[in-house]
């Protein structure tokens, strides 16, 4: 049996029980089982079923996966997102388009204790949405930026995408964490850079808000207290050598809950509704993550990754010219897959051949969490645009992705200046080394 077809046969199957809208993991996990047994016999393959999944819920590691999404989960239910949002209409909201640059310092600021996109999209569609609409932007311009500035959440560490790289490819966390670090804020400032040029080109998309004075800016700021201490205590326990991540992780979990308690907060009600949400986002993540192991373990009996590998370091168009394709590769992805399953079925694949290319692997993963960032805000599925209207559901779909469209443009950018000056990403992980 050629195991070419066989492998073949498993991406089509794959990609027609997610037409089918069944769940990605159960979609990896399916053909990866029934292609396993395919090839290796119906024993070896209930075998790897029984035991794969063991594995992987009982992964140190990934322990720090639910520990990060708990932290932002207490933060997002004690109102840390509202402060931030507030803040930065105190600061900002006097200027042409002032709302719009509270929201996206709030997206950034919020992703630096949550690290999950969609959290991020969900908790600022609530927070900083209706404002911008009763101040009279445009619905679609005002999701499309929520949207987009949820995408933050993904780069800027902690990071949940940034973890499942690491453990995947055997680099450092704290590495990848540093690295981010530029990259996300240079989003902040490329979409304040966009904001600004639309209120030059047409200024009534981006009307001027109130003007607030310095006692109520500097009285909203100290409310910023909470972020900064969790923002300092995680990642500087980390750097500090104080913790590991997994560590920092349930840190962080505890000083958020601390937080929201002393602050009264958070009560019984937001703590069960929080472990509630943690707890089925933690579900559905390792499911994914249990599902792609068990594909991957049908795709290396194939031998189709070495010959992927094989055939990417062998292209003749060099290292560049296979980075660009791997990357449009990733642009189309994300028009079927979820950023997670991207990450998990390919990078075992991708990674080997960019290190034998000669590419930095840090630098890589910055590359490659900032590319498959534009399968979360594009169609058909963009899970940001559509998590925001499920929750402003007058806003149609339409007019959330003609609104993302100015600020995917500016990613775009975003993502070449990155591959062409890596010392964005590398410069600080080799400072903090």
């Amino acid at each position: 049996m050629d195991r070419d077809l066989v492998a073949l046969g498993g991406f089509v199957l794959m990609f027609v029980l997610m037409l089918l809208r069944v769940p990605i993991g159960v979609a990896m996990g399916v053909t990866g089982v029934l292609g396993f047994g395919l090839l290796a016999g119906t024993g070896p393959a209930l075998n790897l079923f029984a035991n794969v999944p063991l594995s992987v819920v009982t992964d140190y590691d990934l322990a720090v996966i639910p520990m990060f999404i708990l932290m932002g989960a207490f933060a997002a239910n004690s109102g840390m997102s509202r402060e931030l949002f507030e803040s930065g209409r105190m600061w900002f909201g006097h200027r042409r388009g002032g709302l719009a640059y509270a929201s996206i310092a709030a997206c950034g600021g919020f992703a630096a204790v949550n690290g999950s996109s969609v959290a991020t999209a969900a908790t600022m569609t609530q927070v900083a949405l209706p404002e911008m609409r009763k101040a009279g932007y445009a619905p679609g311009f005002s999701a499309g930026l929520v949207a987009a500035g949820g995408t933050l959440g993904i780069m800027i560490p902690p990071s949940v995408i940034f973890v499942l790289y690491g453990i995947m490819t055997d680099t450092d966390i704290t590495q990848l964490f540093a690295a981010g670090v530029v990259p996300g804020l240079l989003g902040i400032l490329f979409y304040f850079a966009l904001v600004q040029f639309m209120a030059w080109r047409n200024p009534d998309s981006v009307p001027v808000g109130e003007r607030h004075g310095w006692g109520a800016r500097l009285r909203s700021s100290v409310g910023l207290w909470p972020v900064a201490l969790l923002f300092m205590m995680v990642l500087g326990g980390i750097y500090g050598g104080w913790f590991t991540v997994q560590e920092g992780a349930g840190m962080g979990a505890m000083g958020t809950l601390l937080i929201g308690l002393a602050r009264r907060r958070l009560n019984w009600k937001l703590i069960r509704a929080s472990l509630i949400d943690a707890l089925r986002i933690s579900s559905s993540i390792m499911m994914i993550v249990v599902g792609a192991y068990l594909f991957g373990y049908f795709l290396t009996i194939t031998q189709f990754t070495q010959n992927a590998v094989d055939f990417l370091v062998h292209l003749p168009i060099g290292a560049y010219g296979v980075l660009a394709v791997v990357l449009v590769g990733y642009f189309l992805l994300g028009a079927v897959m979820d950023e997670l399953a991207m990450i998990l079925l390919t990078v075992p694949i991708v990674f080997p051949a960019m290190v034998e290319l000669g590419f930095d692997p840090v630098w890589f993963g910055v590359i490659t969490v900032m590319a498959v960032t534009f399968g979360m805000i594009t169609p058909p599925v963009g899970i940001n645009v559509f998590v925001i209207n499920s929750i402003a559901r007058d806003i149609p779909l339409g007019k959330i992705y003609r609104g993302i469209a100015p600020f995917v443009a500016v990613d775009i950018v975003r993502l070449v200046v990155l591959c062409i000056f890596p010392v964005l990403s590398l410069w600080l992980p080799h400072h903090l080394a």
